[in-house]
């Protein structure tokens, strides 16, 4: 088999402007967090259209920073024992800072074609000690994010937004990741753009902004914006330089890492292009298959990665097709995290579901994922086609 034919989850999208940065950065000589984090911070809240971006080390991170300023800002913060309405498919990060601040989590079942959360379950999930509603966008697909948020505003709900999965979507002319209060990206190896790991926390709150960017970094106040709400102009810097006033993290990017960014976000519109024209084709070729269920677009997708779920009906054994996939160096992966009750975390957890997650099981029992990437690889697409062929025909 051609070596060029291996179809991979996720591959280097780096060219000769990454690696120019990365020498930039290491010439200046300052490589802990400084200028090129701000100023990738600036070009990516631009760019997404929100006021405030606080870069941090992962996607995972900005999840955390972002429940964790919501305990500690002036109007209505959350406290522990407050109940959140969830999908039940998503990444386990998703969920970890909810049960780390005791927060109960309410599960509701996702819709087979979208693999986003099912909205016509919001109001039996609804409690009176409801306070948030998290919407995750799975797999480049925007959520109802619409239905979603004016739930959220009836009934005076913090609107979370995962878009660790979805950057560059959009939903009625609106970026991915806008919608919510708060909303979370992703820049790791395998997403949309590349930085290694990395992640991005933005707001449009002033005084969320100024609370992520003390967590991100131990809990001080050394880099908070000059005018803010929580402290008075510096008067003493020596003592400023070490004053704490939240009980932080250490989760700070690296220059390096922001560097990186810039480059790739220029990059962006035209790999969602690219990637886009590949599940044009991915859907052409499967959207009328027997076998599986794909996944529907909702809006205008970033896809990096072509979802399939055997139908039930279906005589394709999931795991003899992962044994020919194997063979024929075709790597796949569970739909995200699949059904988080499922695994064992879940006993952490101070939870309930809504329902009975039919959807949610069926796709971590009979789904999996291929790899989208930014380069043409119909090729490859074909060859995924001819592998199922073989099995089915």
């Amino acid at each position: 088999m051609s070596e060029h034919l291996n179809y991979e989850l996720a591959i280097d999208t780096w060219g000769d402007e990454e690696r120019e940065a990365i020498k930039g950065v290491i010439d200046s000589g300052q490589f802990t967090m400084g200028s090129k984090v701000t100023e990738f911070e600036s070009y990516f809240a631009e760019y997404f259209g929100r006021k405030h971006a606080v870069m941090v080390n992962s996607g995972s991170s900005a999840n955390l920073i972002g429940v964790a300023s919501l305990f500690f800002r002036s109007d209505k913060p959350l406290k522990r024992g407050d109940e959140v309405i969830v999908p039940a498919i998503s990444w386990s990060t998703t969920y970890s800072p909810l049960q780390q601040y005791g927060l109960k989590v309410k599960f509701v079942d996702v819709e087979l074609e979208s693999l986003n959360m099912d909205v016509r379950q919001l109001d039996q999930a609804l409690s009176n000690k409801t306070r948030m509603i998290i919407g995750v966008n799975i797999l480049g697909n925007p959520a109802k994010l619409d239905v979603i948020k004016e739930f959220a505003n009836k009934n005076d709900l913090i609107f979370f937004e995962d878009n660790c999965e979805s950057m560059d979507a959009e939903l009625n002319g609106v970026k991915t990741g806008s919608y919510g209060h708060i909303g979370t990206f992703s820049t790791f190896f395998s997403h949309h753009i590349s930085t290694v790991e990395g992640g991005m926390f933005c707001t449009d709150c002033d005084e969320l902004n100024t609370i992520a960017r003390s967590i991100r970094a131990h809990g001080w106040t050394r880099d908070l914006p000059e005018n803010n709400s929580l402290v008075l102009p510096k008067k003493d810097s020596f003592n400023e330089e070490y004053r704490f006033i939240f009980p932080g993290y250490n989760v700070r990017p690296q220059e390096l890492n922001a560097a990186i960014g810039i480059v790739q976000l220029r990059k962006l519109p035209d790999m969602t292009k690219v990637r886009r024209k590949n599940h044009q084709y991915f859907q052409d070729i499967f959207s009328n298959s027997d076998h599986f269920v794909i996944q529907k677009e909702n809006g205008i997708s970033s896809s990096f990665s072509f979802s399939m779920i055997i139908s039930p009906s279906s005589s394709i054994d999931r795991n003899k097709l992962f044994k020919v996939f194997n063979e024929e160096r075709i790597k796949f992966r569970m739909i995200t995290g699949g059904c988080f009750p499922r695994h064992d975390a879940i006993r952490y957890f101070d939870y309930e579901i809504v329902g009975k997650l039919e959807n949610s099981n069926l796709a971590h029992d009979r789904g999996f994922f291929v790899g989208n990437q930014p380069f043409d690889i119909r090729d490859k697409i074909d060859r995924l086609r001819s592998v199922i062929n073989k099995l089915v025909l």
